[in-house]
């Protein structure tokens, strides 16, 4: 099955990469964007060891993770938080990667049930300064980081971004570096920040190279994926 050899495939370019780059081994988590993508092919990729899954819809994903119902399984949310969403968030989810605004940190904190662990969250920089994306300017992230201190129900585990897009394997790396050396400076008084989140089909290699320690991967993995599918 196509998924599968994906699969694979995938793990080995890690691996590849992570001895290239003297990084250790199994030191990058693969996180399979399943965003759009049916039970089916999900269960194909946990069949096969998949653990991580990423979803950008809410609605979509929580309907996923109910039909699935594996307790092993680690869900991370990558899309844009609607305030309307962040109950179904804060109770379905292990991780939100997109953090970016105070006022949907203080709801998930608010609405995460107390028998759940703190929830796993990444603040999303805008490294290229794109006005289409979202995310907060690298030279706010230490105030805002402080700002997130306040919230005992989440745990404040890294950086996410998502580059400008380029095809050039030494650019693809310089804003990613310029990443992992803000994490190293945020991580000497919080040593609890040990995660970036970088690095997409396109320019995993460089991501790598550069530190990532989760990488989202989903054309490579599940194949072109149906625009059509995208719901809230």
């Amino acid at each position: 099955m196509k998924i599968i050899e994906n699969l694979d495939h995938i793990r080995n370019e890690i691996s590849v990469a992570e001895k290239r780059f003297n990084r250790l081994d199994s030191s990058v988590c693969l996180l399979a964007v399943s965003k759009t993508r049916s039970v089916d092919e999900i269960m194909v990729a946990v069949s096969e060891g998949q653990r991580h899954f990423g979803e950008n819809y809410c609605q979509e994903a929580v309907e996923k993770i109910d039909a699935i119902d594996d307790h092993d399984l680690i869900w991370h949310f990558i899309g844009p938080i609607q305030s309307n969403k962040t109950r179904q968030i804060a109770s379905h989810f292990d991780w939100v990667h997109t953090i970016d605004r105070i006022k949907i940190a203080r709801r998930l904190n608010e609405l995460r049930p107390e028998s759940l662990a703190p929830l796993n969250i990444c603040v999303q920089i805008n490294i290229s300064g794109e006005d289409s994306k979202a995310g907060i300017k690298l030279d706010d992230a230490d105030n805002f980081i402080t700002e997130l201190e306040q919230f005992k129900r989440l745990k404040i585990r890294g950086l996410m971004s998502l580059p400008a897009p380029t095809s050039n394997f030494n650019e693809q790396r310089i804003p990613f570096s310029i990443l992992k050396q803000k994490l190293q400076e945020l991580s000497i008084s919080r040593p609890d920040l040990d995660t970036l989140s970088i690095g997409t089909t396109q320019d995993m290699t460089a991501a790598i190279a550069e530190g990532a320690t989760i990488v989202r991967i989903g054309t490579a993995l599940f194949g072109p994926r149906d625009v059509t599918k995208q719901s809230n």
